[in-house]
Order: C-alpha cells, then structure tokens, then sequence
C-alpha cells in the first residue's frame, strides 16, 4: 500500500476508497501502538484523531535510494473509530476467533505484534461493518499486510480473514 500525498486529486469516489484504505492502515497502526506501550485505546484514538501520532510516512525512492516524509490520506475517521472500538469491546471474542482460524504453523504465541495487529482489526471490520463486503474488507488486509510483510504473512492474513468471515456466515 503506497502512501499517497494528501494534496492528490481524485474523484470523490476514489477519495472515499482511499479514505477507507487509510483508516484501516491507521487502525492497525494505532493498535499496534496500543500494544506495545500499553497505552489506553481511548487515548491512541485521541492522538491519532489529533495528529500527534501517525499521518506521515518516510518513503524511499527506489531509483535515487533517498527518502521523504509524506503526509498521508486522511482517513475515514468514522470507520478507523469504529475499528477501533470493536476491537476494544470485542477483544477476546476476537483473539478467540483469530487463534481458532491460525494454522499450527502460525502460534498465536509467536505472531508478531504487527500481524496480531492486522489481524484483530480485520476480524473487528468482518464483526462489525456489515456494510461492507467481507471479500473487501479481507483484499484490503491484505494490502496493509503488503505495506508491512514480503513473505508468506499476506496469504496468511487473507486464509484468517477468510475462515473467519465464513465462521461469521458472511462469506
């Protein structure tokens, strides 16, 4: 997932996409952040509305090997709340469901915070946004799982996503 300078023109229904992408990608990001200072989900919320927290990136050209920040797309802060708060009230129905999904080659002891990140998010999308259509709410996890991971890890969040989504019946 490329980050995209905020000042990009685009038709209001690709802003609305994009605007999506990005909530998604600041969820994750923002749970992470959670986790791993232990800081209260209400409070990461807070700075992540606010700007203290994300809303830029460093990219790194690949031809010139030089780096700049960018600001990212604003997201949908509607939907990245929303995220948010379901894995905040649905916390341990969601690690049940995600470690009910993970193959023995992926204990849920050994994921990394970012994976296990990705992965609550996108079950709390499928738990609670109805509105949008499991296969793209699971293509799109597995573009954030792109923007983090070359390896396998991307398959692995669209097979969880997935047997979650059909466990849910909403496949």
């Amino acid at each position: 997932m490329a980050a995209t300078p905020a000042s990009s023109p685009r038709t209001s229904q690709s802003r609305s996409a994009t605007d999506r992408s990005a909530a998604r990608l600041a969820a994750v990001q923002a749970l992470y952040q959670s986790d791993a200072t232990g800081a209260e989900i209400d409070q990461i919320i807070k700075d992540f509305l606010s700007g203290r927290i994300g809303g830029i990136a460093i990219v790194t050209d690949d031809d010139t090997e030089q780096e700049s920040v960018v600001q990212l797309t604003e997201p949908d802060t509607e939907l990245f709340v929303a995220l948010m708060r379901g894995v905040q009230a649905r916390g341990e129905d969601i690690d049940g469901m995600i470690k009910g999904s993970i193959s023995a080659e992926w204990p849920w002891e050994r994921l990394e915070m970012t994976l296990r990140a990705l992965l609550r998010v996108g079950t709390a999308e499928l738990l609670t946004q109805s509105g949008i259509p499991p296969k793209v709410s699971i293509a799109e996890f597995v573009d954030v799982a792109h923007a983090f991971y070359a390896g396998p890890e991307p398959r692995m969040v669209n097979a969880v996503l997935d047997r979650i989504a059909k466990a849910l019946g909403r496949a």
